[in-house]
């Protein structure tokens, strides 16, 4: 049921392992079966916050939750719990410019391959519509 997007607040916990301090996407924009596109309105009480100015490793989680909301999304809409996965490589990362307190960050990411439980991702992180952040992710699904 594609009628439940975009998702918000507490019911992004259904699709991420990750719990409060660490949740790091508060919107599900939009999903298919190759593409997820997720944001994060970063708020006062943000962990990786630093002098009102959000930090690379902030940044990079929010884009591995983009990707981790992908496959919880699938699972959601076959009423299943995601199972956990874990990001295996960052490749490529490239952060050309952080945000700061207040600022939404939206971030696409695309499946570019699949293959033995490893998925290869290219996460593009944008703010008002610029480009400030561009990865290769390697996720792995953690087997039961």
């Amino acid at each position: 049921n594609m009628s439940s997007l975009p998702m918000q607040g507490e019911q992004i916990l259904r699709l991420i392992p990750q719990r409060y301090p660490m949740v790091m996407v508060d919107a599900v924009v939009s999903y298919a079966v190759d593409t997820v596109v997720a944001a994060l309105t970063i708020q006062e009480d943000n962990i990786f916050l630093e002098n009102a100015i959000f930090q690379e490793v902030g940044l990079l989680e929010h884009m591995a939750q983009t990707v981790a909301t992908h496959t919880g999304y699938s699972f959601f809409l076959k009423n299943e719990l995601a199972p956990t996965g874990y990001i295996g490589a960052i490749q490529q990362a490239e952060i050309l410019q952080l945000p700061a307190l207040g600022d939404r960050v939206e971030s696409k990411a695309v499946i570019v391959q699949e293959f033995m439980g490893v998925t290869l991702v290219h996460i593009t992180t944008f703010l008002k519509g610029e480009v400030i952040a561009t990865a290769q992710m390697k996720t792995v699904i953690a087997s039961a």
